[in-house]
Formats: C-alpha cells, sequence, structure tokens
C-alpha cells in the first residue's frame, strides 16, 4: 500500500490522495528523536523486560537499522541531520517540566552529561551535528529548535524515533503548528506496543503530517 492511501483515520477515510512530496535537501532537516540509551535497558524485573520485549526487538532489528540508514542517506545529499535528546541542565532535574516530574513511566531524571541519557551509539551525533536537549516532549516546546530550522532555512523536517504516540507525536504537532512540512517515516519510529505505534499514525497521519515507509521517503528527494 502506497503512503498516499496507508494509515487513514475516520477523518480522512474518503479524502483524495495527497500531491507527489518533493524535498529540496537544502530546506530539509532531518529530525532523530529520543534514541536514548535509557530506552534500551533492561527493566527492573525479568517480568518487566520479558513484557517489553517486542519493543526490544523493533528497536534492534528495524528502527535503529533504518535510521541509521536515513542518516546516511541524507548526509550524501547533504540534508541536515538534528538529534534530540531528553536532558535536564540541573542534576537534581528541577528544570523539567511537569510531565517529566510525574510519578510513572514518563518520569524520567537524565542529567545531560548522563550515559544513559546519549544517543544511541550506532547512531551517534557526529562533530558538525545540532543536538537539542529538551526537558519536554516537543523538541520545538521550550527549545531553540524554532529558532535554527529557520535560520537555516528549513521548511521540511523528517521525523523519526521514539516514542512515536509520546515525543515524536508532540513534536510533528508543534512542527505542523509552525508551518512546516512533516514527514513521519513509519519504520523508523516505535512505540511501546505496535497496537500503540499503528494507532498514533492514523491519528497524526494527513493532518499534522505525512506517515510514510523508509524507502518511500528516500524517494521524495528524485
Amino acid at each position: 500500500m502506497s503512503w498516499k492511501t496507508a494509515y487513514r483515520s475516520f477523518y480522512y477515510a474518503n479524502a483524495e490522495e495527497p500531491a507527489d512530496i518533493r524535498l529540496d535537501p537544502a530546506t530539509t532537516a532531518l529530525l532523530v528523536i529520543d534514541v536514548q540509551n535509557t530506552y534500551l535497558a533492561p527493566k527492573d524485573s525479568p517480568e518487566e523486560t520479558a513484557r517489553w520485549q517486542p519493543f526490544y526487538d523493533r528497536m534492534r532489528q528495524t528502527v535503529i537499522p533504518n535510521i541509521a540508514k536515513l542518516i546516511a542517506e541524507c548526509r550524501q545529499r547533504g540534508v541536515e541531520v538534528i538529534f534530540a535528546r531528553i536532558a535536564c541542565l540541573k542534576s537534581d532535574g528541577r528544570d523539567r517540566s511537569l510531565s517529566q516530574k510525574k510519578p510513572g513511566f514518563n518520569y524520567l531524571l537524565l542529567p545531560k552529561d548522563l550515559a544513559e541519557g546519549q544517543i544511541v551509539e550506532e547512531l551517534a551525533p557526529q562533530a558538525d551535528d545540532i543536538t537539542i536537549l529538551k526537558t519536554t516532549d516537543s523538541a520545538l516546546t521550550g527549545t531553540n529548535l524554532r529558532l535554527l530550522l529557520h535560520n537555516m532555512g528549513i521548511k521540511d523536517v523528517i521525523c523519526v524515533g521514539i516514542f512515536t504516540d509520546q515525543c515524536v507525536s508532540s513534536s510533528v504537532r508543534s512542527l505542523a503548528d509552525e508551518s512546516f512540512g512533516v514527514v513521519v517515516v513509519d519504520d523508523c519510529c516505535a512505540a511501546a506496543t505496535m497496537e500503540l505505534h499503528r494507532h498514533e499514525l492514523e491519528i497524526i497521519n494527513m493532518i499534522y503530517c505525512h506517515v510514510v515507509q523508509l524507502d518511500e521517503v528516500i524517494g521524495f528527494f528524485g
């Protein structure tokens, strides 16, 4: 199935197919969201680790290798590669947003220099890459990413990373509100479960972004 007809929600079930996407490398950025060591680490108990095993498998077998391929393709074409990672500036995390202070899964205390908070080794940023540190789900909210994108003349942003239904979705919505063209690469993203992943892609597709596959997005550069 083509990206033009996949992931249709109720709102867009009968909508016309969108126009072809053309991405100019000079005005396009790749945004890699939160692919950090902490999310690939075993959980506190064998039972909880087993519960997350499908996510770990998708990350290791599909998402991380595919993002690495996309990064290489973007570098070859001169597309700006930008990383966003959750990281607080204070060791006690009091600079975090409320969503990252609340108890539960989304609670994160990741001081900026902590090893667990770094981008996974397979995708490690290069010397000239921009890395955004964020204490919010959206990569735009509370950071200077919006200004940087405008300064570099970026018009379109390709979003990949985790979690589809949390930081990826929040970033996509913020980018759309700022009138950037947004593409989300399905097989370069993951949520805790495939059900959550697919459901969120249906929600954001056609209104906040276009959801595509890796082989499709590469073809948009022409």
